[in-house]
């Protein structure tokens, strides 16, 4: 079978990477012989992360441009904004990528939180625009594994992706908070399933760089995204300040080590919302504390930074699929939550948020209880992910068992 993706732009964002290798990896399984096409902003870097991206059946293909109507749409809506009313318009496909759709079977929308509010706007119209013009040439419509929502602080947007979602032909979603808010919505080709990245690959190599033998080593993820949800410059310094107290007090008189994985990082080199820029200006403030602080290399793809947080004791982390990665291999882990995935994924997991962080909670003394709490019920975290595990990645399986 031949797909395309949707909600992909690059590999910088290695979680957006480990859910195209995951679920490609599901439907090969299924589907032997299949091809996918996923576009990309800039094949080169996207295939020096995956060199045997060929192999594995992905074409990186034209990235989908973004439509002038829709930037004019915005800039009227944002002026006037009752005009949001109408609705947006459909905006046509460049031909290229109306070649590319008419060629393939289906059409996969991936991403995990895409159809959400967390992103803005314009980027929920564009990835949605796109896959309403796939159904309209025809095309088999999936949404995978998604967190989806809420928009019920936005009765338009809410009105608008309720048509939306009833035109696909399946609907998955990873956290039952999804599932039900969609049945509210009377949305009832939903099916609760796990995130495909549980069944994401290890790459093991030589860390001897930045992990040091007989040391017991903490991972940290925090993104400069999660910052921007405290309120304003004033808020996010003390946020900042925080976590270097933590990181401070962590390693103090013990034989342990912090280790930074950024998650988001571009490949290009470009520090716009980069994981790695942002911890850098954390460690600068540490630097008296030499290799005790420590952060993973440039250009690590996503299967081998799943195979560093394998390496962890411990993880605490920002980013969604850092997290999953941790989780996925019974490493004990704190997740710091901005929106519905954190917590919908614990509570379904675990069930509760015992392991959740809200964002505007994060303190040295919040962190330090929720690494303690983590050391506590370490035992208990690793019996039930031994139990839980299997059944989960199953389930992210299962998952595309219909296309």
């Amino acid at each position: 079978m031949k797909f395309y993706y949707l909600g992909q732009l690059s590999m910088a964002n290695r979680g957006c990477e480990a859910l195209i290798r995951s679920n490609s990896k599901i439907l090969s399984e299924l589907h032997p012989g299949s091809q996918f096409l996923c576009p990309t902003e800039n094949e080169a870097l996207d295939l020096r992360q995956w060199p045997e991206a060929k192999a594995d059946g992905i074409v990186f293909v034209h990235q989908p441009p973004f439509p002038t109507s829709l930037k004019l749409w915005g800039r009227i809506f944002r002026a006037f904004p009752p005009a949001r009313r109408a609705g947006v318009l459909p905006f046509a496909l460049d031909r290229e990528t109306r070649r590319l759709l008419e060629s393939v079977d289906a059409v996969l929308m991936t991403g995990g939180d895409i159809v959400s509010l967390d992103y803005g706007l314009n980027p929920l119209y564009y990835w949605t625009g796109l896959v309403d013009a796939a159904h309209r040439l025809g095309k088999p419509t999936h949404l995978l594994a998604a967190s989806v929502g809420p928009f019920t602080n936005d009765p338009l947007t809410e009105r608008h992706m309720i048509a939306h979602l009833t035109r696909y032909t399946s609907i998955t979603v990873r956290e039952t908070a999804t599932l039900d808010y969609l049945t509210r919505l009377g949305i009832h080709n939903v099916r609760l399933v796990a995130d495909p990245a549980f069944v994401l690959d290890t790459q093991p190599f030589d860390t001897s760089a930045f992990l040091r033998p007989g040391r017991e080593v903490i991972g940290f993820n925090v993104s400069p995204l999660v910052r921007k949800f405290r309120a304003d410059e004033t808020s996010r310094k003390q946020f900042d300040d925080e976590i270097v107290a933590f990181i401070r007090e962590t390693v103090s008189g013990r034989d342990r080590d912090i280790l930074m994985i950024p998650h988001v990082d571009p490949l290009a080199g470009a520090w716009e919302n980069s994981d790695r820029a942002y911890m850098s200006r954390l460690i600068a403030s540490l630097s008296d504390l030499g290799p005790r602080v420590a952060m993973t290399p440039d250009l690590l793809n996503a299967k081998q930074i799943k195979y560093v947080l394998g390496c962890c004791r411990y993880f605490i982390g920002a980013r969604t699929h850092a997290t999953i990665g941790a989780i996925s291999q019974s490493v004990p882990t704190l997740s710091i939550a901005y929106s519905v995935k954190a917590v919908g994924i614990n509570k379904d997991l675990f069930g509760s948020t015992r392991y959740v962080l809200p964002t505007p909670e994060v303190t040295k003394e919040t962190l330090s209880t929720g690494l303690a709490l983590l050391e506590a019920d370490e035992s208990a975290i690793k019996r039930l992910l031994a139990d839980k595990l299997p059944v989960w990645k199953s389930k992210a399986r299962d998952g595309l068992a219909a296309i």
